[in-house]
């Protein structure tokens, strides 16, 4: 909670932030939860952005953290990837996971309200409020696509660090990848 309230009051540092180090970061401090489900992550290139590098990593480790939770019986694969977008990027997370309905898309990313009780899946209700808020501090915005057994897949824009040139995505680290499967 007091993650969530921290997003809107502190000073938003504008700073080039790569995301492939932020997913790095993120994977590590999932390591052991990516491990015991034993899921596939998969990470193509990802853009440098302009943002705050610890909210980008909380960013990612909540929408990892979403995809093992919700997993379903299926081994799960989660893919990471980005494309540009005008003067943006737009991210996306995506898993073979439950799914969500889409009735309650706008729903997921209000704090406090969760689609499952807390019996059927462990969490808070706050981490993709938390997602949404860190999103939309960056000047960007956050959707889905879903349906129930379909997995999800969330996507979002943050704006593109200034380069001096052509937007360059680069690959996360093969030693990270790795290790997760080790």
């Amino acid at each position: 909670l007091l993650a969530y309230s921290r997003i809107k009051t502190r000073a938003l540092p504008h700073e080039p932030v790569a995301c492939n180090e932020a997913v790095e970061e993120a994977l590590a401090n999932l390591q052991m939860a990516v491990r015991e489900v034993d899921a596939q992550i998969e990470v193509g290139s990802l853009p440098t952005v302009e943002g705050d590098p610890t909210q980008l990593v909380q960013l990612f480790q909540n929408l990892i953290g979403n995809a093992l939770r919700f997993r379903g019986e299926a081994p799960l694969r989660v893919r990471i990837g980005a494309v540009p977008e005008g003067d943006c990027w737009r991210i996306s997370v995506a898993d073979n996971g439950i799914g969500i309905e889409p009735q309650f898309f706008e729903r997921v990313f209000v704090i406090f309200q969760r689609l499952h009780t807390a019996d059927e899946y462990p969490g808070t209700g706050i981490g993709l409020a938390l997602c949404k808020q860190i999103v939309e501090r960056h000047g960007g915005r956050i959707w889905l696509e879903s349906g129930p057994g379909a997995g999800a897949a969330f996507h979002f824009t943050l704006p593109a660090a200034p380069t001096g040139g052509e937007s360059v995505a680069t690959p996360v680290s093969p030693e990270v990848i790795h290790g997760l499967h080790s």
